[in-house]
């Protein structure tokens, strides 16, 4: 093992490490969210409440009207917009406020009254695409000619007809509508079961430290303890209570892929997946290739998990092993200290990029710590017409940092897609989604390694960057093999147990990990402790997707042509400003990224092979 210390790289003042409390009334306002940007309280809530009704009934009493001719469908795409503003803002304000303290029943009660509305409205707006696809393509495409005011509706109503075989009768969307109120329930218990009911564990560490392993504090530990058996006794802390509830989760699970199965049969489609995808017009074969080359590729990812054993001086290594620094470090990257770094990083973007994360991380958008009945996790959450709210559960870890400006990067491409689009396509997919994130995250360590030719701190950043790599190309393409193959599992007719789903991810670990690590039985349950196979089936392979077209636009970023530079920067920047103008995969090519082409996947786990050989070299150097 290698023993090495540094100083604080981001700010000396340790005084501004995170707070030693989870009592949000003892959290500086600065880093806490400003709700009052959304409404100043609830009557103003309650008063749009009452006005999103009264446009919901204008918008209804618009039934078997359409086909009058172009003012029409005009009018009733004004109206959704309208909606639509008013919605972002009804919903956040109760979900970010029960996202802070998910034992507050009231905000619960207040987040379902209005969740209950848009599932009613669900229902009674089912006959507008049916209605819409009665007209012939050929006569909406001559309205389009003639009325410029329906300009902004272009895509949305072109999509309409591209998934018109999809598109059930009015009677037919109804139904589907009714019950949508229903879809969310598993995940809902699954949120209560693992935030507001979940009792934490508490552990004593070899310092006779007495800690309950929260998530962020689990997080924590596994980043810094350096006592092997510290982080054995977090991790079997963390996964037992998931282990103890195992059969509980596990029901919840196969009702989310017998509803997803349910509802790609009831809208014709093939498969779980190709249902999915289809919303975004990406074939499922971009899924498939993207699995297989993660598995193909997967010995770069050994290597790196062999090389970490043997700096580590482990006799068994695990995967509880795999966030610890292989470098002793002091270093305490505070929140504040951070601020500049990220400006900074994101030069290659441009001054006006740079000027908004300044404006991102000033205050009020972000809630920086974690607290008593806070969720877990990081997230960005737009609220149309206000600006994009962050959630972290910062721990002054070189991680976070790098958390932090993933989460940027989301809200950068949320400001500047609203700012640039129409309300009808300022939402962009998630597909392109997490391109904005990781492309934020190359550039944080393109600039940290430009600072320092030191082979310790080389070492420490390079092992971030193959950690970025691990963490979101190989785990999150484990992740959609895994979700995959479990829904296949509900369209086969085949039980899901909780002993089945245990085996099958446990295929999954070895497939991808082979002989590298010691896998403990116990992360047989990881499947039940993923909130986004609960939450929202077939997202996590657009990490690995993305992290791929990243890839390839902060190599034209970072290029030493300078007209290459300011050409991939322009393309990205229009990119950022797309927002759902058109199919995301049609976005990326107009970007440069081409993800039909598999090469394009492998150069990931190329670049992984290309670093682990980087950071062994730097090791060497120590040595």
């Amino acid at each position: 093992m290698i023993d090495l210390s540094f100083p604080t790289y981001f700010d000396d003042d340790v005084e501004g490490a995170r707070p030693r409390t989870r009592d949000r009334a003892q959290i500086d306002a600065r880093y806490k969210w400003d709700l009052n940007d959304i409404y100043g309280d609830w009557s103003a809530w309650e008063a749009d409440m009452r006005t999103i009704r009264e446009e919901m009934d204008r918008f209804v009493e618009l039934r078997g009207q359409l086909a009058q001719g172009a003012e029409k469908v005009l009018q009733a795409y004004r109206l959704q917009d309208t909606i639509g503003m008013i919605s972002y803002k009804l919903y956040r304000y109760p979900q970010l406020q029960y996202d802070l303290d998910q034992r507050d029943n009231e905000v619960q009660a207040r987040l379902q009254e209005v969740q209950q509305l848009f599932a009613e409205y669900g229902s009674r707006a089912a006959w507008f695409t049916p209605e819409l696809l009665e007209i012939e393509q050929s006569t909406m495409e001559q309205w389009l000619e003639e009325e410029a005011e329906l300009s902004p509706y272009r895509f949305p109503i072109l999509e309409a007809y591209r998934a018109q075989e999809h598109v059930l009768d009015e009677g037919g969307e109804k139904i589907l509508a009714l019950g949508s109120r229903f879809r969310s329930a598993p995940a809902e218990i699954y949120r209560s079961l693992t935030t507001a009911d979940v009792s934490f564990n508490t552990v004593t560490l070899s310092d006779g430290d007495e800690v309950v392993v929260s998530y962020g504090e689990y997080s924590n530990l596994l980043h810094t303890r350096r006592d092997q058996d510290d982080r054995r006794k977090a991790f079997e802390a963390m996964y037992s209570i998931f282990e103890a509830k195992r059969n509980t989760f596990a029901s919840l699970y196969n009702s989310i892929c017998q509803r997803d199965w349910a509802q790609a049969q009831s809208r014709n489609y093939s498969s779980t997946a190709e249902a999915a995808l289809d919303d975004d017009n990406v074939p499922v074969s971009v899924l498939e290739t993207l699995i297989e080359a993660a598995r193909e590729g997967a010995e770069p990812l050994r290597r790196y998990h062999r090389l970490r054993k043997e700096v580590l001086g482990l006799k068994e290594y695990h995967l509880y092993d795999g966030s610890i620094p292989l470098l002793e470090s002091d270093e305490v990257y505070t929140y504040d200290g951070a601020r500049e770094v990220l400006i900074e990083s994101v030069a290659p973007l441009g001054e006006r990029y740079q000027e908004l994360l300044g404006e991102a991380l000033g205050g009020g958008w972000i809630d920086v710590y974690e607290t008593e009945g806070k969720r877990s996790g990081a997230y960005s959450a737009g609220v149309y017409g206000v600006h994009p709210y962050m959630l972290l559960n910062y721990t002054d870890t070189l991680d976070d940092v790098f958390t932090l400006t993933h989460e940027l990067g989301h809200t950068l491409h949320t400001v500047l897609s609203c700012e640039a689009q129409p309300f009808a396509t300022s939402s962009y997919t998630i597909f392109v989604a997490e391109v904005a994130s990781t492309t934020n995250e190359a550039l944080l360590l393109d600039h940290l390694l430009k600072q320092t030719e030191d082979p310790a701190r080389r070492a420490f950043l390079l092992q971030q960057a193959i950690s970025g790599i691990a963490g979101t190309f190989y785990s999150q393409a484990l992740f959609a093999d895994y979700e995959l193959e479990a829904h296949r599992m509900a369209e086969r007719g085949e039980p899901m147990t909780a002993e089945r789903l245990d085996a099958l991810y446990m295929e999954k670990m070895k497939a991808y990990y082979g002989d590298a690590l010691t896998i403990d039985e116990l992360y047989k349950v990881t499947w039940a402790r993923i909130p986004h196979f609960f939450n929202s089936p077939y997202y996590v392979y657009q990490y690995a997707t993305c992290y791929a077209s990243s890839a390839k636009i902060v190599a034209g970023l970072l290029s030493e042509d300078q007209a290459e530079r300011q050409a991939t920067q322009a393309r990205y920047l229009e990119l950022l400003s797309s927002g759902g103008n058109d199919h995301p995969m049609n976005q990326l090519q107009k970007a440069g990224v081409d993800l039909r082409d598999a090469d394009t996947v492998r150069a990931v786990t190329r670049r992984m092979d290309e670093l682990v050989g980087m950071l062994e070299a730097e090791l060497q150097r120590l040595s």
